[in-house]
């Protein structure tokens, strides 16, 4: 099989470089290990999701401790957007520049906010995004207001949303992607944020970028389908091939691009597996970054528990809060995020409490506002991707930044109780939950220390690009998915411009 262009994975890296191709004549031939993501029942019964984690991969990794463990990956087209909270950020302009934190530094990226601003503009349209420009005072510039106004508060986040700005605080409306409004197919279901939406009103990339490209152009899209390795010609600088393994067996697929978009960690894995007698450490990796400087965000939960309310919300995610992400009269250094987290459920109580009988566990959901406090992981050259001699993926993950997060948590639960809940709890999320793994591929400007040119270009291949979360050199403390779209963007316009596109500003954008 031959393509003018390969990508190797459908989330949102992948399929924004494909929508971008779409406009030219290109053969692109999209690959994705999963399969579609079956419409059924099970989308939302919590018991599904949660309990049997019935859409989760079977495969494990390993810890620094060669413990095995189940990790919180989900192979679909689409990719984890499949799943996530349609949460939709930019990050802050000062999110491109070097950072000081208690910890350490948050380096500069090798592009600015202006570079990535028009890219954030296309992505907002193409993903429907609701929001409002005018709330948060850490909010970057826009040359465009949000395509849709903010999905409004229901009461209990109405609540909210007044004691907070009670106690001085600047609570926003969250951008966020889901086909809300007249003639939108959403009904605030209650099952969101980490379930698969049976009805398609989520913003996820199948729906608002893959299957427009798989419309609009030569794209063609194959699935259940991992790719191994990647193989290269005698001198090392082009990739000519990649070897497959599907559900017909063994295949070779040729092709004069390579687009590699399978999460940070799979990316820097393949990468790492692709090794020859040219490159022993790996493809890509003359600088030896390929898999150093995971990332995956401090992210706490907390759970407002009021007995004599009970918490009937549908769509919690609307309000969230910046009021900390800089140093501040609050604190002086940066802190990161909070925002709401999805409506809480038993059976995801039951499996960070199983000693609680499922009567308590249900009533503690019941009468719950839940929050998500998330900040910045830093990037460490020890915090890192491996592949045992077996193959198996070994992640060690070197927290960083866990004193100030510490202190968001507290902060967050102190405006809780005076907003009058009486118990408020938490619990930080592990490992074994990456889904804002990044930095495992990072970008720059010197080939001695990042595998990507600031276009996501391979220095050490002449056709290999890197377009996921793995090339973020920090990881801001804001949701990465908008972002990983934006620069994909651009760097598929930048491949178009080879292939004859129409104009940016010409392009029609299709409604989500």
């Amino acid at each position: 099989m031959h393509a003018d262009v390969v990508i190797i994975g459908s989330g949102v890296g992948g399929s924004a470089v494909a929508w971008q191709l779409a406009q030219t004549d290109a053969r692109v031939l999209v690959i994705e290990r999963g399969e579609n993501l079956p419409r059924e029942l099970e989308n939302w019964d919590a018991e599904a999701v949660f309990g049997q984690l019935r859409y989760r991969t079977h495969e494990t990794w390993l810890d620094r401790a060669n413990q095995r463990y189940r990790p919180g990956q989900y192979y679909f087209v689409g990719g984890h957007t499949k799943f996530f909270g349609t949460a939709m950020f930019r990050f802050r302009e000062a999110d491109f520049g070097e950072v000081q934190h208690e910890e350490g530094i948050s380096p500069a990226w090798p592009i600015s906010y202006a570079d990535l601003e028009p890219y954030y503009d296309l992505a907002e349209s193409l993903f429907g995004i609701r929001g409002d420009v005018s709330g948060d005072p850490t909010e970057p510039p826009h040359c465009s207001p949000y395509p849709h106004p903010p999905v409004p508060d229901e009461p209990a986040i109405a609540r909210l949303r007044r004691d907070f700005e009670r106690q001085g605080l600047h609570p926003f409306h969250m951008p966020t992607s889901i086909d809300l409004g007249s003639g939108g197919g959403c009904i605030r279901c209650g099952t969101c944020d980490a379930f698969p939406c049976r009805i398609d009103a989520k913003g996820d990339a199948e729906k608002c970028l893959l299957r427009p490209a798989l419309r609009r152009g030569s794209v063609t899209l194959m699935t259940g389908a991992r790719v191994t390795r990647l193989v290269t010609d005698a001198t090392g600088k082009r990739i000519v091939s990649a070897q497959v393994e599907s559900r017909e067996g063994r295949k070779t697929v040729t092709g004069d691009t390579f687009i590699l978009s399978a999460g940070a960690v799979n990316s820097a894995a393949l990468l790492l597996a692709s090794a020859n007698s040219r490159m022993p450490r790996g493809l890509a990796n003359s600088s030896g970054a390929v898999g150093r400087y995971y990332m995956n965000h401090n992210c706490t939960a907390i759970l407002a528990i009021d007995p004599r309310r009970v918490n009937d919300t549908r769509f919690p995610k609307t309000l969230s809060v910046n009021d900390f992400y800089y140093a501040s009269e609050h604190d002086e250094w940066p802190l990161g995020n909070i925002q709401m987290l999805g409506k809480i459920r038993e059976a995801m109580l039951r499996g960070a409490m199983p000693y609680m009988p499922k009567r308590a566990l249900r009533y503690l959901s019941e009468h719950s506002v839940d929050l998500y406090a998330m900040s910045e992981d830093l990037p460490d050259h020890d915090s890192r991707i491996e592949l045992t001699e077996q193959g198996e993926i070994r992640l060690v993950w070197k927290r960083t930044n866990l004193k100030p997060h510490a202190r968001l948590v507290s902060k967050t639960k102190e405006i809780l109780r005076r907003s009058g809940f009486p118990l408020v709890v938490s619990r930080r999320f592990g490992e074994d939950t990456p889904s804002h793994q990044c930095g495992t591929v990072r970008f720059g400007v010197d080939p001695a220390l990042s595998p990507l040119d600031p276009l996501c270009k391979a220095y050490d291949h002449d056709n290999l690009y890197v377009v996921d979360a793995g090339f973020f050199p920090s990881s801001a403390a804001l949701n990465p998915a908008l972002t990983i779209a934006a620069q994909a963007l651009r760097v598929g316009e930048s491949l178009c411009r080879s292939l004859g596109p129409p104009a940016i500003a010409n392009r029609i954008v299709e409604p989500t």
